[in-house]
């Protein structure tokens, strides 16, 4: 049955997908993102792999990977983002998981801390609140596959509507904490364990032939979801609303939270009649929340992730400019 349903699903993404050249679908599949701290992927056979559960809890636990592949599984869309994106970077990617929710691994552990550190086999570790990680997702499997090695086979977590570095990959340990400590990447500067910034990205511009323009992206705010995407051909005087791509749709789960089946990009595409000559394009985006992303610009992503709106030069026989 789990095949068949994860073909009904990529079946809906692709019929939900619009029809724009130049624009990848709702599912990214191999040409999902990576960033890594090492050069060279672990290699870790699934027979001598285990997942432990560490710290300030009630009892210790430990998982192989038939106890976790054994419990009911489920699938879900999941976008991850890297706070090291740039504004327009291709660091965001949507796919199919499959997989079981943490909080069914936690729930004989009794966690006595409010905070959590994963560990990675390749070094890596991150750091935070416990009551994030308990709406989380540990997955095994991507788009109908095992999960890929340089994804984090054979067990990654996936944290909904937070940047991609604490869904951490080739995950081998769950501590619980009393207190916060940092994480790899906050040892170093960044600040990015919370809730990704929205964003509305243009990476399709396409002359049509009976003379008009299009263009197009994807756009995503996280668990806040996406109410609608604003397009400027005028360099931000006037504003016109996108047409939005259907979400997808929520996954498999008993009693699927709203909070999940928002947890995925969206794409958009605006058509217009082009005026002579070179213009701005601008696009911005207002989250689930009735929410206006910031519009101030700070295309280096350190240490917050970036932000601002999109905007591009187009024009002079449909090129693309900046």
């Amino acid at each position: 049955a789990n095949a068949r349903t994860v073909e009904d699903f990529l079946a809906v993404a692709e019929e939900r997908s619009l029809d724009v050249a130049g624009l990848e679908g709702l599912v990214s599949g191999e040409d999902f993102y990576e960033v890594d701290i090492q050069n060279v992927n672990p290699k870790v056979a699934r027979n001598d792999w285990s997942l432990s559960v560490t710290g300030a809890v009630g009892s210790e636990a430990e998982f192989d990977y038939e106890a976790i592949t054994g419990l009911d599984s489920e699938l879900r869309f999941g976008t991850l983002r890297c706070v090291s994106d740039t504004l327009n970077g291709s660091n965001m990617d949507n796919d199919l998981w499959t997989g079981v929710p943490v909080a069914r691994l936690l729930k004989d552990v009794n966690p006595q801390g409010k905070f959590v550190m994963l560990r990675s086999t390749d070094g890596y570790y991150e750091e935070f609140e416990l009551e994030t990680l308990m709406g989380s997702f540990l997955a095994y499997g991507k788009n109908g596959g095992p999960l890929p090695r340089k994804h984090g086979y054979p067990v990654r977590a996936l944290v909904p509507g937070h940047w991609g570095e604490i869904s951490v990959k080739w995950l081998n340990e769950i501590e619980v904490l009393d207190g916060p400590q940092k994480g790899f990447w906050e040892e170093r500067g960044w600040h990015g364990t919370g809730p990704v910034n929205t964003v509305a990205k243009l990476h399709a511009t396409n002359s049509l032939d009976d003379g008009r323009m299009q263009v197009a992206g994807h756009t995503y705010a996280g668990t806040r979801g996406i109410e609608r995407v604003e397009v400027s051909t005028d360099g931000g005087g006037t504003w016109n609303q996108a047409t939005l791509s259907d979400r997808l749709p929520p996954g498999t789960a008993a009693s699927p939270s709203a909070e999940n089946a928002e947890n995925t990009w969206r794409q958009w595409a605006y058509t217009y009649e082009p005026p002579e000559g070179e213009h701005e394009v601008v696009v911005r985006a207002v989250d689930g929340t009735g929410t206006l992303q910031p519009r101030e610009e700070t295309d280096n992503p350190f240490p917050n992730g970036a932000t601002g709106w999109v905007s591009k030069t187009v024009g002079d026989g449909g090129g693309l400019f900046g």
